[in-house]
């Protein structure tokens, strides 16, 4: 029995039905999910569908100037803020020496962007020195609890700190006038024992900075009293220019409710959290945690923090994460976290600890921003250029058909059925993608688009060449076709690999527009090597089968007299009258 060749596979070559139906079935499935989510056309970016375009202008901060180094900081930072969630084609750039453009395709939560990018003080962590909620609302959720990563120090419960903390608030408020004493004197210790100097130092110098930071801790307590959370506008002032050295006042929301803190002097600046990031703790069911990872030196003042604080008692264990003025989280500690890594978990829902965590790690500019003016851009100019765009596509997309149907005869009907197949995916993940990750479709990425009609063609001229090629050396088409595509395939995935190396590239090194383009032109070269393995082949396999393109049609593009194919070599047996019979070679 003669052995199998090897390098063939008859499952690959017998049953093509397989790959074609495979692909049909993932074209069904993506377009019902387009239809069933309701967004059956692509998001668009701002220059195709208009939104809202925010100027900001820096503003000279302790110790950072307005130079070109820190507003190219400022634009990175904001670019991944914005962009944080996905490709959501929202362009960040600078505008002359001292002010920034954000703009911000409609479609995109911009409110929720707008704050984002507004949000631009720099980050810090700070002791609390005392918390109260306004109004005397005591029924609250929690502070979170801060951990070290591995798990090492519990937390007691959210039931527990919630009772705990509103017994508290509500024994110190019998009435207005006790409870404003009692926040009064608590302050002013918490002030006193936070800045008193040590009895070695009791000379003159040091008595005079004690009387200094005696009336600093008489104005800061009369604001702390003054202070009401619930309103806006003294929101919006609280704690206003005040230095990272300074003890100050803050507000924060928990839960829909409004707190309001005495916080100590900066004790970690958000530069030293290297990264952070939202997760879900599957093995002790705690929800969705924040775990941030600190650089040496944070990591070294974060121990020396935690390792203060979880000597006190509520809200003195706690430490306020303080961003443009206002606290947004205040977890508590219960030991000292080291080894540079913690985690923050609580009550979170998903959203709030992917925000906590894209404000950890994208939060500490080098400049204060304040927000000149926000506008609505319209569509008018970019849509015009859709269409001029979208018809120059049209035409290219006419122009190959054409070439194919002149050149290729009856295989062009391989390419088109391809193309379409690489269309409709394209598009219906498109639309998909715009809900997902935040995809808007811009005018770059429409060229991309466009760039991928002669990619995908080209793949398929390559598999034709191939085959043309072997049934120019003699053999009939169902063996050519298995032949060539062993070769057609090792071109195809090497051309289609530095295509998408080179979009991958551009999509890393660029921001705004040009990634939109190079996004676009990686997606359509992976559905071109998708089509080409689980379309083309196998439906030019089973095409090799119908007699009209096996026996070479004229019109098939497969005709060997066309293609000025060799004929067949046979071997026949001739007698030698010498030496017997001797194979030899006729045509």
């Amino acid at each position: 029995m003669a052995a199998p060749k090897k390098g063939r596979s008859a499952s690959a070559q017998s049953r093509p039905g397989r790959s074609l139906a495979f692909i049909l079935i993932a074209m069904v499935a993506l377009t019902g999910g387009m239809f069933l989510s309701g967004h059956t056309t692509p998001r668009l970016g701002i220059d195709l569908a208009g939104g809202t375009s925010i100027t900001l202008k820096a503003k000279a901060d302790q110790g950072s100037a307005i130079n070109k180094a820190n507003m190219d900081t400022a634009v990175e930072i904001m670019n991944r803020r914005v962009n944080g969630l996905g490709v959501s084609e929202a362009e960040v750039q600078t505008q002359g020496s001292d002010n920034i453009i954000v703009n911000i395709p409609k479609g995109t939560n911009s409110k929720e962007a707008r704050e984002q990018v507004g949000t631009t003080a720099k980050l810090y962590f700070r002791p609390v020195l005392a918390s109260e909620a306004t109004a005397g609302t005591a029924t609250t959720s929690p502070s979170p609890s801060t951990s070290s990563s591995s798990g090492s120090s519990a937390s007691p419960s959210a039931s527990s700190s919630a009772s705990e903390k509103a017994s508290s608030s509500d024994s110190t408020s019998p009435t207005p006038t006790s409870s404003s004493t009692s926040q009064g004197r608590a302050v002013t210790d918490a002030l006193k024992a936070d800045s008193t100097p040590s009895a070695s130092a009791s000379t003159t110098p040091a008595a005079s900075a004690s009387a200094s930071a005696s009336a600093a801790a008489t104005a800061l307590e009369a604001q702390y009293t003054a202070l009401d959370c619930s309103k806006a506008a003294q929101r919006a002032t609280a704690g206003e220019n005040a230095k990272s050295t300074d003890s100050t006042v803050a507000c924060g929301q928990i839960s829909g409710v409004w707190y309001k803190y005495v916080l100590g002097p900066a004790a970690v600046d958000g530069t030293e959290v290297k990264k952070a990031s939202a997760v879900y703790d599957t093995t002790s069911a705690a929800g969705w945690q924040v775990q941030m990872t600190f650089t040496s030196s944070g990591s070294k003042k974060f121990a020396d923090i935690t390792a203060s604080l979880a000597k006190n008692s509520s809200p003195q264990n706690e430490f306020g994460i303080v961003l443009d003025g206002e606290v947004v989280s205040s977890p508590y500690v219960q030991d000292s976290i080291t080894g540079g890594q913690a985690q923050i978990s609580g009550s979170f829902t998903q959203e709030e600890a992917q925000n906590l965590a894209n404000m950890l790690s994208y939060g500490a500019l080098p400049l204060s921003f304040e927000e000149q003016s926000v506008t609505t851009v319209t569509a008018a100019l970019g849509g015009e250029q859709l269409h001029a765009g979208l018809l120059a596509g049209a035409v290219g997309l006419i122009l190959v058909i054409i070439y194919l149907v002149v050149y290729y005869r009856g295989l062009s009907l391989v390419a088109i059925a391809s193309l379409m197949a690489s269309a409709i995916l394209t598009y219906v993940i498109m639309s998909l993608l715009g809900p997902t990750i935040g995809f808007a479709l811009n005018l770059p990425a429409v060229c991309g688009a466009i760039v991928a009609i002669g990619i995908t063609a080209d793949s398929f001229i390559v598999f034709f060449e191939r085959i043309r090629d072997e049934i120019r050396e003699g053999r009939t088409l169902r063996p050519s076709v298995e032949r060539a595509w062993p070769r057609a395939r090792r071109t195809i995935l090497v051309s289609d690999f530095v295509s998408f190396l080179a979009a991958a590239v551009l999509f890393v090194v660029t921001v705004g527009k040009v990634q939109g383009f190079a996004f676009t032109l990686g997606l359509t070269t992976v559905l071109d090597v998708v089509v080409v393995f689980f379309f083309t082949k196998p439906l030019m396999s089973l095409l090799a089968r119908r007699r009209f393109f096996s026996d070479g049609h004229k019109w098939s593009g497969l005709d060997p007299k066309s293609l000025g194919a060799q004929p067949p070599v046979r071997r026949t047996r001739r007698l030698s009258p010498t030496a017997g019979p001797v194979d030899t070679k006729e045509a």
